[in-house]
């Protein structure tokens, strides 16, 4: 299919996109963008949260990585499950009992002003960060797909795609995304299914005939046995049980959405669904680059990564497939940059500006500062995006997780202490520990051949991290007299 008929299909969704946020986005007021006037459907939420969760990353990257880590990414799924349940269990009714707009207000309760104000940017950092390097990826395949072809330089699709997703979410926020995530995990999820069906029909082969020959290549192993590598399950399974409770429990994106739904008992229900969801859905995903990987060589195709999928799609598959691969590929990566642009203006305007506690300021002058920081973030967001460029890294699912180790280990820190202990902290030192943590962390990596041998750090750094900063934040510490 020509680059031109591929662009005329993108078009078209984007329209369908702008017709829904038009709907949604009638009347809609700062409740609205901020916490959806408390009103979404929480099967709308937990459908919807399953493409913010996966994204345009998880679309190109997990399948792109099982020639090289064969299946052992699930590993880190079934960590997530258990994740899910602390955050539905454990981490809901403290956000429901305090009211919470924005999350990081229960650290301003628990710890102190400075404590807060350290939560919320050390958020605004960190999903600042993955965003766009999930943004660019997906960007990067635009612009090789699409268009290339007609001589548009990458910064300039970069910004086309920006604006439209600021066109959709700058007046609805929440409101709008709950619908539109809706509609495009659909889209994902199409284009998933549709692609495995025809892989398995090209190589002649069933779905079990498919995992079999892959058990045989040696594609399909699940489970890490070396205690020494990354890849160990328990190390695993470990860092995915935290990288949800900190990815998803403590992050205003993710969480925005969940407090968005009236009761605590349905937002706890769209987070135990999405568990086992997007379990199915990473496994199938891990069976796609599983049948890749078969694919690849019967046609003589040798390049591995981030650029399998495509290379397979545009090469070697009907237009129709095509066609559904650049939806699902633009239905993956929307919702995660539209959630995130939204979170983190919500994030600003209300921990860092303190917008809730203006009494004196209009809801005219609250909506006018709010398309302003929505701007600004768009346009920080378009800067990152040609940093990433500049990386180019190969595998961008395992870059994101490491800067999520790196950015979101404070964060996990802070929110343990508040919730494991009865200590008064004190607060004025907060900022220096949630800067030195990460910053330990790293001489740690960067050192370990040196400290522990064999025996490598992977995602644990999340935890090493979140350990670190919770034992700083005990230093600086006293007890409370009852």
């Amino acid at each position: 299919m020509t680059a031109a008929a591929l662009l005329a299909f993108v078009l078209g969704y984007f329209l369908l996109l702008l017709a829904v946020a038009a709907w949604t986005s009638r009347r809609a007021d700062n409740e609205a963008f901020f916490i959806g006037s408390r009103a979404s459907p929480w099967g709308l939420v937990a459908f919807g949260m399953v493409g913010t969760s996966l994204s345009g990353v998880t679309f190109i990257s997990v399948p792109g990585a099982v020639g090289l880590t064969q299946f052992t990414y699930l590993q880190i799924v079934l960590g997530h499950v258990i994740g899910y349940f602390v955050v539905a269990f454990v981490l809901l009714p403290l956000y429901y009992r305090w009211k919470l707009t924005s999350i990081y207000g229960y650290l301003r309760e628990r710890l102190g002003p400075r404590s807060y104000k350290t939560g919320a940017a050390i958020f605004i950092a960190s999903r600042t960060l993955g965003a766009t390097a999930r943004l660019y990826l997906v960007v990067k395949v635009l612009q090789d797909m699409i268009l290339g072809a007609f001589g548009v330089p990458f910064w300039l699709t970069a910004a086309v795609i920006l604006l439209m997703i600021l066109l959709y979410t700058v007046e609805g926020g929440v409101r709008t995304i709950v619908f539109t995530d809706t509609l495009q995990t659909a889209g994902m999820l199409m284009g998933l299914v549709v692609c495995v069906g025809f892989l398995l029909h090209r190589l002649d082969l069933s779905a079990w005939q498919g995992l079999q020959q892959m058990q045989q290549q040696g594609l399909a192993t699940v489970f890490g046995t070396d205690p020494y590598s990354k890849t160990f399950f328990a190390k695993q399974i470990v860092a995915g049980i935290f990288i949800t409770i900190a990815m998803t429990g403590m992050d205003q994106e993710m969480m925005q959405k969940s407090i968005s739904v009236r009761r605590l008992a349905d937002s706890q229900k769209n987070v135990v669904v999405l568990a086992f969801v997007l379990l199915a859905v990473v496994t199938l995903f891990l069976y796609l680059g599983g049948l890749l990987a078969l694919f690849a060589p019967t046609v003589g195709l040798q390049v591995a990564g981030d650029r399998l999928f495509p290379a397979v799609v545009l090469g070697h598959l009907p237009a129709a497939v095509q066609v559904l691969f650049v939806i699902a590929l633009i239905s993956a990566l929307f919702p995660s940059a539209d959630g995130a642009l939204t979170a983190l203006t919500s994030s600003f305007c209300i921990d860092i500006l303190g917008m809730q506690q203006r009494a004196a300021w209009s809801e005219q002058r609250r909506r006018r500062i709010r398309r302003r920081v929505h701007l600004a973030f768009a346009l920080l967001f378009m800067a990152l995006v040609m940093v990433f460029k500049a990386v180019d890294d190969p595998s961008m699912i395992f870059l994101i997780l490491k800067i999520a180790a790196y950015t979101y280990g404070p964060l996990l820190g802070l929110f343990a202490f508040g919730v494991l202990t009865q200590r008064a902290v004190r607060d004025r030192w907060v900022p220096a520990i949630a800067l030195a943590a990460p910053l330990l962390c790293w001489l740690i990596d960067v050192n370990q051949a040196r400290l522990f041998g064999d025996w490598q750090l992977g995602l644990e750094l999340l935890l090493l991290n979140g350990a670190l900063m919770f034992g700083g934040l005990w230093l600086a510490s006293r007890s409370v007299r009852r």
